[in-house]
């Protein structure tokens, strides 16, 4: 089960097929979609979203494989901004924000509370997430959540192959950041 999460500014509410309609309206842009796995459909489809909400996304929360949320102000509850993931296999981590609430330091401050999930509730050892080199702002979002470069190599983005990090995390380097904070 995919619980309700919060953060000092934000809401996680788990995913829910009404919230495709918002995610439709902020979701296909260039600048949101770019770095995003080739999987995603680009141009977009009108429907796009609820597909993959209805068909993909939310079957596999029902399974207990992906842990979803819609992200929200705490301010304005009923505005959805972006998405935060959480899956099993090779990529563990996968997010995306409307450009007009990116660079406050908002996705950093989901993935720290979807990180901490992944650790304390979900009991995984190890999360990995790669990105696109270029993709300087999901960069900094590793950095800033403790995570460390692993590999390089290439992946395929929708806007095509390019040099990508994997980025790794460990129960243990989280446990020893987390206590390193609270000294």
């Amino acid at each position: 089960m995919t619980p309700l999460l919060e953060t000092e500014r934000l809401w996680m509410r788990p995913l829910e097929l009404s919230d495709a309609a918002q995610a439709q309206e902020l979701f296909p842009r260039w600048e949101v979609v770019r770095y995003l796995t080739a999987t995603v459909p680009w141009p977009f489809p009108e429907d796009g979203c609820y597909r993959y909400y209805a068909d993909r996304a939310l079957p596999a929360m029902e399974r207990g494989e992906e842990w979803h949320w819609s992200l929200r102000l705490k301010e304005n509850p009923g505005q959805m901004i972006g998405s935060i993931a959480l899956l099993r296999g090779e990529n563990n981590r996968g997010f995306w924000l409307g450009v007009p609430w990116q660079r406050l330091g908002l996705m950093t401050e989901a993935a720290q509370r979807a990180t901490e999930f992944w650790f304390e509730e979900l009991g995984f050892d190890r999360m990995c997430s790669p990105k696109a080199i270029e993709n300087t702002g999901s960069v900094r979002v590793s950095e800033k959540t403790g995570m460390r470069l692993a590999r390089t190599g290439e992946h395929d983005y929708v806007s095509g192959r390019l040099p990508t990090e994997w980025w790794e995390i460990t129960r243990e380097m989280w446990v020893t950041q987390r206590s390193n904070r609270s000294k």
